[in-house]
């Protein structure tokens, strides 16, 4: 496969685990440069030992939280000293809270707010002038379908993901004019340990068993896939 990626500039937050750490492992793959930010120091080391013994490349490893104010802008002054400029920025970071709506709190809105769509807008906005000065520049967001099929008990998530679809529209106009191009991906449901911890649980509920062997089979070369 040639996703014509070699040498490209690919930053990727969110990067340490989950679909993240899979496209990170792919466009090293293809011959990018990549650095993967994460909040966790430990889970990107992990991550880049993986994406190392599979590939024999590591990724440039960035400890930042863009959840709080003045990460995003703290991560870019690094990719500029890094690189220079960029030419790819993905932003895997996201979650979600299972609760029927009258039993969440303002609290859990806000947060899981910042967590799901502030956080990107920070990363966005921090990076722009890099992005212009890059090659052939694109900004992936990663949404879920939830924003347009919702899930049950998952309403936070579901008007947030939501509001990263209208975002990603808004700035794909806006920004078409400096010839960057905004995307997001909307995957369904994934076979992570997160979604298996979380039928797991569902299942004890409501008082079932979950098949999980065939479901935890995986091919072992390639990364697992979880959500930060």
């Amino acid at each position: 496969m040639d996703l014509e990626y070699r040498n490209r500039r690919v930053l990727i937050i969110g990067g340490s685990y989950g679909i993240g750490e899979a496209t990170a492992h792919l466009a090293l793959a293809e011959g990018a440069e990549v650095a993967i930010a994460s909040r966790s120091e430990d889970n990107l080391a992990a991550a880049a030992s993986r994406m190392e013994a599979a590939l024999g490349r590591r990724p440039q490893t960035i400890v930042a939280d863009v959840t709080q104010p003045g990460s995003a802008e703290e991560l870019a002054g690094r990719v500029s000293d890094l690189w220079g400029g960029l030419d790819v920025l993905v932003s895997a970071v996201g979650g979600s809270i299972r609760s029927a709506f009258a039993e969440l709190s303002d609290e859990d809105w806000l947060g899981n707010y910042t967590f799901n769509v502030l956080s990107t807008v920070r990363a966005i906005r921090a990076h722009l002038p890099l992005l212009t000065s890059g090659e052939a520049p694109a900004v992936v967001m990663l949404g879920a379908a939830a924003s347009k099929m919702p899930y049950a008990h998952q309403i936070v998530s579901n008007v947030h993901k939501a509001g990263l679809l209208g975002l990603s529209k808004t700035l794909a106009s806006e920004f078409a004019p400096l010839g960057i191009r905004v995307n997001l991906v909307a995957p369904g449901r994934t076979l992570t340990p997160l979604w298996t911890n979380r039928a797991d649980k569902i299942a004890a509920e409501e008082g079932r068993r979950r098949p999980g062997d065939q479901c935890r089979r995986r091919d072992r070369s390639r990364p697992a896939l979880r959500r930060e």
